[in-house]
């Protein structure tokens, strides 16, 4: 095991060294997500909070110096100071509807498609070409967003998330408590957290089975992605094949800010 890691720190060490590497990050609701990738390989993942950026964008550019390119999604919650710092240390691009990708955006109103989505479907493009391919998305919210065969991104549903449910609980009713997802959960409840639980994580896992189902229904050959911060919480419980990757996101805003490089 000591072997295993000094090879993967002496990986890391010369990918430092050695060549131009990219940086994306992703402001999430709560967190701001960063990746290093050298080429196609994802060399570390960071996150911090929105108040220690500044320091963090600092701290990244000094362990990584060979940083040449950046892609920012849902910029509009970073700051300009933030902003500015890494347009005056990389070449910044910033994902929108107006970005080069690798597939045909057939939504009708693109420019209100979330960064987000965006990259998960170009991660889905480069992936799995030439295969109907459903991005299950268990974040905030669940978003599912449908690549056909023929590469053209067709739409998708959003829907709430688990945590996003559990507060609607709490907010909306004068006496149900505020609960986190718990792995034990009771077909039927016999106490009101137990309900909660048991009507907040069978609904979610039943929803995604049905939109499954449905997808399924009309296309056969159906790849089912499903990554975001809820992804292995809820894998096991669902009765569909699925592929699990949490990188899903990460590695389709490399994918974008490959073809978008001057």
């Amino acid at each position: 095991m000591p072997y295993l890691f000094f090879a993967v720190e002496i990986t890391m060490y010369f990918c430092r060294l050695c060549n131009d590497m990219n940086l994306t990050i992703d402001v999430g609701n709560t967190l701001y997500k960063f990746a290093i990738f050298n080429g196609n390989i994802l060399v570390e993942k960071q996150r911090c909070e929105k108040q220690d950026v500044i320091q963090h964008i600092k701290q990244l550019f000094v362990s990584y110096p060979k940083i040449t390119h950046c892609i920012l999604s849902s910029v509009g919650s970073l700051t300009s100071q933030a902003i500015t710092l890494l347009e005056e240390l990389t070449s910044v691009h910033v994902l929108s509807h107006l970005s080069k990708i690798p597939y045909t955006n057939t939504y009708k109103t693109p420019e209100t498609l979330g960064p987000d989505r965006i990259a998960l479907v170009a991660a889905a493009a480069m992936k799995f070409p030439k295969k109907d391919v459903l991005v299950i998305d268990g974040g905030s919210a669940i978003t599912y967003d449908f690549l056909s065969a023929d590469n053209q991104y067709i739409g998708g549903s959003i829907a709430p998330g688990i945590a996003m449910r559990y507060k609607s609980l709490h907010s909306f009713t004068a006496k149900l408590p505020l609960l986190e997802k718990t792995a034990t959960i009771a077909m039927i409840g016999n106490s009101t957290e137990a309900a909660i639980h048991s009507g907040v994580i069978q609904g979610v896992t039943f929803e995604i089975d049905g939109v499954i189902h449905q997808y399924k229904d009309q296309y056969t050959d159906l790849t089912i992605i499903l990554t975001g911060g809820d992804a292995h919480f809820l894998r096991d419980r669902l009765k569909n094949d699925i592929f699990a990757n949490s990188n899903f996101l990460l590695e389709g805003l490399n994918y974008i800010l490959e073809l978008n490089k001057d």
